[in-house]
């Protein structure tokens, strides 16, 4: 039984998250509560998460960037983002995020899947932008309409990665297909793969583009 206690740190996420805490604050704790009760103490918990970082190093990238996008928030990105799709006559939030689409897929189809992202572009210029863009055409949002966009954004930030890094030979998800597809006797080449990809990333560019040309009709609809 006291094995199980270990997943303490399960049960700290979920009723972190469930109280809508800070989740960089909710995850270390759990970290540090699930390493103290499996019986280290606390330098030792520390000095793994120092080892962690050392080893993966990519990820020391994120704490670099983070504060800089915060601190760019801090001082206006968001409503100099906005202000720059207020002065487009033409911009519609739909139009937009096709444009983000197109870019997240060709970004991702030849590796640079880290260029963008959720904190690093959708919330501080993406989001905000979808929004401004939303307001110019149609006035005021409501609540329900805001996080709609904001909702979208995301999720083309998501179809667009995961449509368009497949198209990326080296990357981890092409070698487990073709791993995963050894075991039932069919040997093909990651290039290979990658090809068989862009029909896939064509049609979700294309589904996806339509649902967002559609959402610049729902939102006029609800400013009826």
């Amino acid at each position: 039984m006291t094995n199980y206690f270990v997943l303490a740190g399960i049960l700290i996420v979920i009723a972190g998250f469930a109280l809508r805490l800070n989740p960089m604050l909710v995850v270390t704790v759990a970290a540090i509560a699930t390493g103290l009760i499996s019986g280290m103490d606390l330098v030792e918990v520390i000095s793994t998460f120092g080892k962690a970082f050392n080893d993966n190093r990519i990820i020391a990238i994120v704490w670099i960037v983070l504060p800089v996008i915060g601190l760019l928030e801090r001082f206006g990105l968001q409503q100099r983002a906005a202000a720059v799709i207020r002065g487009f006559k033409n911009a519609t939030t739909g139009r937009l995020l096709i444009l983000y689409l197109l870019y997240r897929q060709a970004t991702a189809a030849v590796g640079l899947y880290s260029t963008a992202g959720h904190p690093q572009t959708v919330r501080p210029l993406v989001a905000p932008m979808a929004l401004a863009a939303a307001e110019k055409q149609h006035g005021e949002l409501d609540e329900d309409t805001a996080e709609t966009v904001k909702s979208f954004s995301a999720a083309t930030d998501n179809v667009g990665l995961f449509f368009g890094e497949d198209i990326f030979f080296a990357i981890g998800s092409i070698v487990l297909i073709q791993q995963t597809l050894a075991t039932y006797g069919y040997e093909l080449a990651p290039l290979q793969l990658a090809v068989w990809a862009i029909p896939t990333a064509i049609l979700a560019f294309l589904i996806h583009g339509s649902r967002l040309l559609m959402l610049d009709r729902a939102i006029g609809k609800r400013r009826r």
